[in-house]
């Protein structure tokens, strides 16, 4: 990673400290961000200094407080594939902080917000930087009972997470239905909907490639059976025996076709990623024979009111037991990029949260 400087580090110093000691300063004249810039079929992701000026537009001003590391992350800050739209573009797709200014009525000076998802750190410039400009249509006011730290440990996996309960619940999933199977557990999205899955009175089973290791994490969160991925047998037949009432699947592939078989009448699955394939070879019988349901989990592009909606929830009823338990480390944005390695080593249990600012 290449660092891009502008002024001398006591300036910055002299700078940040001043900052820390009156919150609501002035704008920053520059700030630090991990800028991702297309280099001919590459892509690089560097330290960079920019000013407000330099960012896609948006009403909302926000001196942001914390990022989050998500897979979407990694894969922008190691140059591992295209996920901006447009470049360069700062990365990020999640932040928390305090709006220092805005057009937009609904959002003033000193209010504290969240963005998630809604095109940042994709097509709009991202959290991964001190100071970020958004449309206000994407940010939600940081709901009561809730930090920004907190937020941020949710962050777009905890969304997702609640997304994808909210529509099965709205599909009429029941615990009367049967156990729940969650895969890719160990990753934020999954570490979440177990904790969410469990508030609302299901079992669950964690179905993981990494049994062995995770086996306490899991139990700590609520997990009432822990299977192995690479042995659990879900047959090749159409239709096998139905075992599950419902599941919500971070993999894709083989997993998810051998899931559609094994799910009880009217049980409903949420897709919710592709770590393992975005290919699905399946049949209609589970669907039109047993009823079962797919449903597609887009946590970019959201009615506003499920977001708001979701949030609430997750700061409620929904909110996790265990949330500092799935936090692994707090980082700086300087240890980014090793984090980012990490999670694409598959290395990772739990979620980075990234301070940023005070």
């Amino acid at each position: 990673m290449t660092v891009i400087r502008r002024g001398s580090t006591e300036d910055r110093s002299k700078l940040r400290s001043t900052l820390h000691l009156n919150k609501w300063a002035e704008p920053m004249s520059t700030f630090r961000a991990i800028r991702v810039h297309q280099v001919e079929k590459s892509f690089q992701s560097k330290f960079e200094d920019l000013s407000i000026d330099d960012l896609t537009p948006g009403e909302v001003v926000v001196r942001v407080a914390y990022s989050c590391l998500n897979f979407k992350d990694a894969l922008a800050v190691t140059g591992k594939s295209r996920i901006m739209r447009q470049m360069p573009r700062v990365a990020g797709i999640d932040l928390s902080g305090v709006v220092e200014s805005s057009s937009d009525p609904a959002y003033k000076n000193g209010d504290e917000v969240l963005v998630t998802g809604c095109n940042l750190g994709e097509l709009l410039d991202g959290g991964l930087a001190e100071m970020a400009r958004v449309p206000a249509s994407a940010v939600v006011p940081l709901p009561k009972g809730l930090s920004l730290h907190e937020a941020m440990a949710l962050g777009t996996a905890g969304f997702t997470a609640g997304l994808g309960v909210k529509r099965m619940l709205e599909n009429h999933q029941v615990p009367e239905l049967g156990p729940i199977v969650v895969t890719g557990p160990t990753g934020g999205v999954g570490s979440i909907a177990i904790q969410i899955f469990k508030r609302c009175g299901f079992e669950v089973i964690a179905l993981t490639g990494k049994k062995a290791a995770a086996e306490d994490y899991l139990r700590k969160l609520g997990a009432d059976q822990i299977e192995d991925r690479t042995t659990l047998d879900l047959g090749k037949k159409p239709l096998e025996a139905a075992r599950f009432g419902g599941a919500l699947d971070n993999l894709g592939g083989e997993t998810l076709a051998g899931l559609t078989r094994n799910i009880r009448q009217w049980g409903t699955i949420a897709s919710i990623g592709l770590a393992q394939s975005h290919e699905l070879t399946t049949t209609v019988m589970p669907f039109i024979l047993r009823g079962v349901s797919l449903l597609g989990i887009n946590s970019v592009e959201v009615p506003r009111e499920w977001r708001l909606d979701v949030w609430n929830k997750l700061a409620g009823d929904w909110r996790p037991k265990n949330l500092s338990d799935i936090v692994r480390r707090t980082i700086t944005l300087d240890e980014v990029p090793a984090a980012c390695a990490e999670l694409m080593a598959s290395s990772v249990q739990g979620r980075y949260v990234v301070k940023i600012g005070g």
